[in-house]
């Protein structure tokens, strides 16, 4: 786990979430109430879902590239929107004391890349990543 607390309201702009993961080299963040639980997680992958419909399907079955017109006229259609349109709500999230093994198990079942690690109040500690679950199997690390 890394205990980053990069994190947004569900009325953040899609634009600024944007430019935070951008400048953290984030590929989603957890969204928080003002007491720091975790509502929401937005990532990558529900933005581009929202700006090409469908272009995830279409990776699977074809060749497809896409027109990048388009590309910039649906982005700007939404930047100004709230997070909350597209954040994933309730949260998947994992408790600070879990297992590696667990999250690992959870990571694979839900094709999450991060997951937000809370504590018993549900408030957010941090976030752990595949690449974490990964460093910490090669370390020996199984137990924290």
């Amino acid at each position: 786990m890394v205990r980053d607390l990069t994190a947004v309201t569900a009325e953040e702009t899609i634009e600024n979430v944007l430019k935070i993961m951008s400048t953290q080299l984030l590929s989603g963040v957890p969204v928080v109430s003002e007491d720091m639980r975790v509502v929401g997680f937005v990532g990558e992958e529900d933005i581009v879902k929202a700006i090409v419909p469908g272009y995830f399907s279409l990776l699977e079955s074809t060749v497809f590239l896409p027109d990048m017109n388009q590309l910039f006229r649906n982005l700007n259609l939404i930047k100004d929107k709230p997070v909350s349109q597209l954040m994933k709500s309730p949260a998947l999230v994992v408790n600070e004391n879990a297992s590696i093994t667990h999250v690992a198990d959870l990571m694979i079942r839900s094709n999450m890349k991060v997951l937000a690690v809370v504590d018993d109040q549900n408030r957010l500690v941090g976030v752990v990543s595949r690449t974490n679950i990964l460093m910490a199997i090669l370390e020996g690390n199984l137990t924290k």
